[in-house]
């Protein structure tokens, strides 16, 4: 992919690339050292067969229950719902899914997706480090913001630069769905999606109130809920949560009030409506970067602080509704109504000449955006053969406007920074720009269970968009109409009641840009395939779920520059790899997650550049991590103590994909300490990258711009729960 200049936008990068490395020692440690705890703690509770029990206090999550939706009972998950858009096992499902429950959320003390994110394999989070702009993740290899982010089963698409960021808190549960997804989903990049759950009423009373405290950080929020009436039919939840805190370095904040009350009607137990309404208030900032080489500290602000601003204002109103006919016939219907504001006001470009001016970039937008998913499905048995099938219609529209000035600011000394001001910048009027974007899909998807040990999974979909931009003040307009039919076969055999092993092909498309007037040829959408085969294990005896999957994604279309005005759809990026998850909830004392995935890409194709056979830009070639926590009970003399550790480490990757600059490999430690003072009170201390370990995340090569990794953030949370 070609570099773009710093003020892109998710949809500019909606094609990306990868990288080379070696086998880390500290890779192969970390999943040696897991291997070994699985059997010390089995043998442990062998040895203590005879042994009188010891009473412990579990943390529990209020109303968990074994639901593709959650809340989850521990850090595993039984069932999920992105993988086939039905309420299904895990290990049923012919393709690699990872949950990160709501107690898992907890016992790390997340704050943003990509700390959600963080242990999960094959997926790689914050890897523009001190950009927090957006939440920037790439899954197998293929970057996803733009188009592969969900919440409750609905597409959060970007246009432009009006984009927002997902409020952990308001969720109780993430799902990542790897591999190619158009069958059911529609537009999406190769590499998956992550679908996130919003919080929702739950059958029992619950309720908690907490505070967090740390470094320039304040945070206060409440989450409660239950039944209306006696007999269960009306419940509700409210979750609301404020922040005033910042990002780490000077003139960064990160303030946020969100705020989302839930009810749900149920009259029978056939039918069900949750209303889903959300307000999202989020001050944030936007990249920021030091010259590469400079030497200087990688926190230095060299921006203007009064023309700082990511500042976004979502506000949602949603619903899910579902009926049960009975004789295996069911209907669902997901929608929602989003209307987005952006303030987005950004000086960069500082070099090491305080004569040269930086540069000034702002965006005001606006968007409005209607998704909706309609399901049939229909269940039948007959002799040794299950049948589930599903037809669906989804259909979205998003509309955005946005006033984008690109202006210029006077030079600051790098080692001495002193700021100037508005009264420094010169900012021209700007210009307009305009998208409309309208998707249609129908799918149809059969599930054929036979014996109870085959299962196998056919699914097509009809996709047609059609997009139109324009730039109002020079009179261009311009108008894309795209199509697609894409397949998915899986073939899912169950060794055991616990252990299956599975294959699928998938496919995938993504539109590009309305504007086609330097293109060459007939314009197509970008094409992905999969070929994927792998296990799925869950014990009988124990709480945990263990995969497996190797993979080889290509993705095909990709816009390239020929020359210095003319693109071709050229562009071909190969990803081979093999990812491995566990997750084990040994006893209520012990939880373990690791993770590794090893990325194999290859830039295939790629315009005059002659970057043919290059590792693609910012894919490591290995990542692995380790968390676990451990609970000291006290056993009625003091509260029990639960110690968690965590270490996660991303290999080299290279900032451009000519290959000429290669990012150092990092592994940091993240530790967590929860004190439960007594049965509803609860204090905990969490802190991520642990020993402050500086690191280089990226280098735009366009300014040449140095971005690093997030550094220590220690807090502590006072909680109390009825």
């Amino acid at each position: 992919m070609a570099t773009v200049p710093f003020p892109f936008s998710p949809v500019s990068c909606a094609f990306s690339r990868q990288t080379g490395i070696r086998r880390s020692p500290l890779v192969l440690a970390l999943l040696s050292s897991s291997a070994l705890l699985f059997p010390v703690q089995v043998h442990a509770q062998q040895a203590n067969a005879g042994a009188e029990a010891t009473e412990l206090t579990e943390i529990v999550v209020e109303g968990a229950t074994d639901s593709a939706s959650g809340p989850d009972k521990s850090i595993v998950a039984g069932r999920t719902l992105a993988g086939s858009k039905t309420d299904t096992a895990v290990e049923d499902i012919s393709a690699s899914v990872s949950v990160i429950t709501q107690a898992e959320m907890e016992r790390r003390g997340t704050q943003n997706l990509d700390e959600v994110l963080a242990y999960t394999s094959s997926v790689s989070a914050d890897e523009y480090g001190s950009d927090d702009r957006y939440d920037w993740v790439r899954i197998r290899g293929f970057y996803q913001t733009s188009t592969g982010s969900y919440l409750d089963g609905l597409p959060m698409r970007i246009s432009g630069f009006t984009g927002s960021r997902v409020e952990p808190y308001g969720l109780q549960r993430v799902e990542v769905l790897k591999g190619s997804t158009s069958t059911l989903f529609g537009l999406n990049a190769p590499g998956g999606l992550i679908n996130s759950i919003s919080k929702r009423p739950q059958a029992v009373k619950h309720g908690e109130v907490y505070t967090t405290l740390g470094d320039e950080h304040v945070e206060f929020g409440t989450d409660f809920g239950g039944p209306i009436d006696d007999q269960g039919i009306w419940s509700y939840r409210i979750t609301s949560k404020w922040q005033d805190g910042n990002n780490g370095a000077d003139h960064t904040e990160d303030d946020r009030f969100y705020i989302a009350p839930a009810l749900t009607w149920a009259p029978t137990d056939a039918t069900s409506l949750t209303l889903l309404p959300s307000y999202n208030k989020r001050d944030g900032n936007t990249a920021h970067g030091i010259p590469y080489g400079s030497g200087i500290d990688p926190k230095t602000y060299l921006g203007e602080p009064e023309f700082e601003a990511m500042d976004t204002i979502e506000k949602n109103i949603g619903y899910a509704f579902s009926h049960d006919f009975g004789n295996g016939l069911q209907f669902r219907q997901n929608a929602r109504y989003t209307d987005l504001d952006l303030t987005y006001e950004s000086v960069y470009g500082a070099t090491a000449d305080p004569s040269v001016s930086r540069s000034a970039w702002a965006v005001y937008g606006n968007s409005r955006r209607f998704v909706i998913d309609n399901q049939l499905q229909y269940d039948v048995s007959f002799g040794r053969f299950d049948s589930r099938s599903l037809a669906g219609m989804d259909f979205s529209y998003n509309d955005t406007d946005e006033h984008r000035v690109f202006g210029s600011a006077s030079g600051i000394n790098i080692y001495n920074p002193v700021y100037c001001g508005l009264s420094c910048l010169t900012l021209p009027a700007g210009y307009d720009w305009n998208q409309q974007e309208t998707a249609r899909g129908f799918y149809l998807q059969e599930e054929l269970t036979f014996d109870d040990r085959w299962i196998l999974t056919l699914g097509g979909r009809f996709d047609s968009v059609t997009t139109e931009s324009a730039f109002p003040d020079s009179g261009l307009s311009y108008k894309a109409d795209d199509e697609a039919f894409t397949k998915r076969i899986g073939l899912t055999y169950k060794v055991t009641d616990g252990l299956s092993v599975y294959g699928n092909y998938s496919e995938s498309f993504q539109p590009i840009s309305a504007d086609r007037t330097s293109l060459v040829g007939t314009p197509k959408p970008q094409e992905g395939t999969q070929y994927e085969v792998g296990l799925k294990y869950r014990p009988a005896n124990y709480d945990a779920l263990f995969t497996l999957a190797l993979f080889d994604l290509t993705q095909t279309n990709v816009p390239y520059n020929i020359s210095t005005t003319t693109q071709s759809q050229i562009g071909e990026t190969n990803v081979k790899g093999v990812e491995l998850e566990g997750k084990f909830a040994l006893t209520d004392q012990f939880n373990l997650t690791v993770a590794y995935s090893y990325w194999d890409a290859e830039i295939v194709e790629d315009g005059i550049t002659g970057n043919q056979g290059n590792k693609p830009q910012l894919i490591p070639q290995q990542m692995a991590s380790i968390w676990a926590d451990y609970t000291l009970p006290g056993e009625g003399i003091f509260g029990d103590l639960t110690l968690g550790l965590g270490v996660r480490y991303t290999g080299a990757s290279f900032a451009d994909n000519e290959n000429t600059l290669k990012i150092k490999p990092h592994t940091l430690v993240d530790a967590a300490v929860n004190y439960q003072i007594r049965d509803n009170v609860a204090l905990a201390v969490n802190a991520t990258n642990l020993f402050d370990t500086e690191y280089l995340s990226y280098v735009s090569i366009y300014d040449n711009t140095a971005f690093y990794g997030d550094g220590r953030a220690v807090r502590a949370t006072l909680k109390y729960t009825w």
